[in-house]
């Protein structure tokens, strides 16, 4: 395969050396080997599966809710952030979110401005855009001009390191804003191509060309998720391959710099895949158990004789809010102190809640364990 099959580096007139990408779709034409066959074969059926997991949920809005809270810290966690997802859990109400998790709540409020504004503005540079400047509004990246494709040469690679001795180097303005221009045409133009094999394509370039100052990472991995739904292929957005990628870190940088310095398109198209099909079974297998645990609380309360309706508002309210304190308790149900407190006792009791800090005294915090274990897997820093 032609080396400059992606692209290639061009020698600039203050002496670095920049990748200029060619527009997709590659030339030669993707190759669609057995192996890669079977490999879309088998994303696509569970990636099926996953959508159809609204099916069996209780709620599937708010799987969805806790998901895409998942999501964004495994996508911050990429970046850096040194978050957890109980720091995320733990968050302000008020709005006052503590430093570490702010990339995480711009996250969310991206990804849901996102889906909101795909009602009536298809993916597009325009909505990269606006999607790009609430991610970096406030908190790491502020400063760079959210919303604003970048004005001057950047660079990857590690900290402090010059322009002439980054690990890549992406394409300079001129450069950018015509691949910008293609990769907007990519996304529009009318082919059989794969869905997902397109949007795999969509991710490198994206990234390849990095037209952000900063937040390239997190837009690119955002629009995985807004074209599977702006096609749909998802319903709801269910599929986030931060999870994949963070546990394949180097792969998948490597796989990246093989398609510039390669073109192993191939190559980053099989493996996108394998993650769509892994993710889409942990996702599976996490709804299928945050399902079976809440069934199992319904059965305690009602075998412990706690069969009621503030029980079961309790419950089902700890499924989007799973670490409560007793007057948070109090001003949901809207009860008394004691009564809450009964409630609360109640439910650590049965093992439904654990008390996260027995040593206090008062601001006691009580958290549903089992599910944060579930939702916490491939979170941990």
């Amino acid at each position: 395969m032609k080396n400059d099959r992606a692209g290639l580096y061009v020698l600039q007139p203050t002496g670095y050396r920049a990748y200029i990408p060619k527009a997709l779709p590659p030339v030669p034409a993707v190759s669609f080997s057995n192996e890669m066959i079977r490999l879309m074969s088998d994303a696509d059926r569970k990636l099926g599966r996953l959508d159809g997991i609204n099916q069996i949920l209780p709620d599937p809005d708010l799987f969805v809710a806790m998901y895409v809270q998942k999501e964004s810290l495994l996508s911050a966690q990429i970046e850096g952030t040194q978050a957890s997802f109980i720091d995320v859990l733990n968050q302000n109400d008020s709005g006052e979110h503590l430093d570490r998790v702010r990339d995480v709540v711009n996250y969310v409020e991206a990804m849901n401005y996102g889906l909101e504004r795909l009602k009536e503005l298809p993916l597009s540079l325009r909505l990269i855009r606006e999607i790009h400047a609430i991610l970096l509004r406030n908190g790491r990246g502020s400063e760079r001009k959210p919303g604003e494709f970048r004005t001057q040469q950047n660079w990857v690679g590690p900290q402090g390191c010059k322009l002439t001795d980054a690990t890549y180097v992406p394409p300079p303005i001129y450069e950018m804003n015509i691949a910008l221009g293609e990769l907007e045409k990519f996304l529009y133009q009318t082919d059989h191509m794969p869905s997902l094999v397109k949007i795999a394509l969509v991710h490198a370039q994206f990234e390849t060309i990095h037209p952000f100052s900063d937040g390239n990472g997190r837009m690119g991995r955002l629009l995985i998720t807004f074209w599977l739904c702006q096609q749909g292929i998802m319903s709801k957005p269910l599929l986030y391959l931060s999870y994949y990628f963070k546990r394949n870190k180097l792969e998948y940088y490597d796989r990246l710099m093989n398609v510039r310095l390669k073109g192993e398109w191939e190559e980053w198209i099989k493996f996108f895949l394998k993650g769509v099909a892994e993710v889409s079974d942990e996702a599976v297998s996490s709804a299928r158990a945050i399902s079976e645990l809440k069934q199992k609380y319904h059965a305690l309360l009602t075998a412990k004789g706690q069969a009621n309706k503030n029980a079961f508002a309790l419950l089902d309210h700890l499924f989007s809010k799973p670490i409560i304190s007793k007057t948070e308790t109090k001003d949901f149900l809207d009860v008394s102190y004691p009564t809450a407190g009964e409630i609360v006792d109640a439910f650590t009791e049965m093992g439904i809640l654990v008390n996260t800090n027995p040593s206090r005294q008062r601001n006691r915090r009580y958290a549903m364990d089992e599910y944060i274990d579930i939702l916490n897997k491939g979170t941990e820093i």
